[in-house]
């Protein structure tokens, strides 16, 4: 399928529809809950943390299920990794010199540059973009929506 990706029916009641384009009314609707955290995070400290701080986050404002865990679990894994880079970089610095003993980049600037791009990336999915949260409006959208509303005002 070519194009822009889908957004949620949730995120759409979230962030609002420009394009009024109808909302599917048979999607899934899986329950807000927050998952358990994967053992392979219980096993990385700076992961655990970002998990236990954007999940409840997540969870206010209904946009986290059990469905969620592995794109939560993989935006977690990728800011330790982020993390890891920049703490190694602060050690090494960008330059660096290579086996022939002439000045490179820092293989861990790359790291630390794809580990960044994934960390956006699933900030997106997740509705955690600073573009995404520009959107929000205020109030709960979720559970004030009346497809009757949408009806009688024509935006069907």
């Amino acid at each position: 399928m070519k194009g822009a990706k889908p957004k949620a029916t949730v995120l759409k009641l979230v962030t609002g529809n420009p394009g009024r384009r109808p909302l599917n009314k048979q999607e899934a609707k899986p329950e807000v809950a927050i998952p358990e955290p994967p053992d392979l995070l219980e096993r990385d400290e700076h992961a655990l943390a970002e998990w236990r701080r954007v999940t409840p986050l997540l969870a206010d404002v209904g946009l986290i299920t059990n469905l969620d865990r592995a794109v939560v679990a993989g935006y977690c894994m990728a800011w330790s990794r982020w993390l890891e880079c920049e703490r190694q970089l602060k050690v090494t610095g960008l330059i660096v010199k290579s086996p022939n003993g002439y000045p490179m980049y820092s293989p861990y600037l790359a790291a630390s540059n794809k580990a960044l791009d994934q960390v956006r990336q699933m900030s997106e999915q997740l509705g955690l973009s600073g573009s995404s949260r520009s959107r929000i409006r205020a109030g709960d959208a979720a559970s004030n929506y009346d497809p009757a509303e949408d009806f009688l005002s024509g935006r069907t």
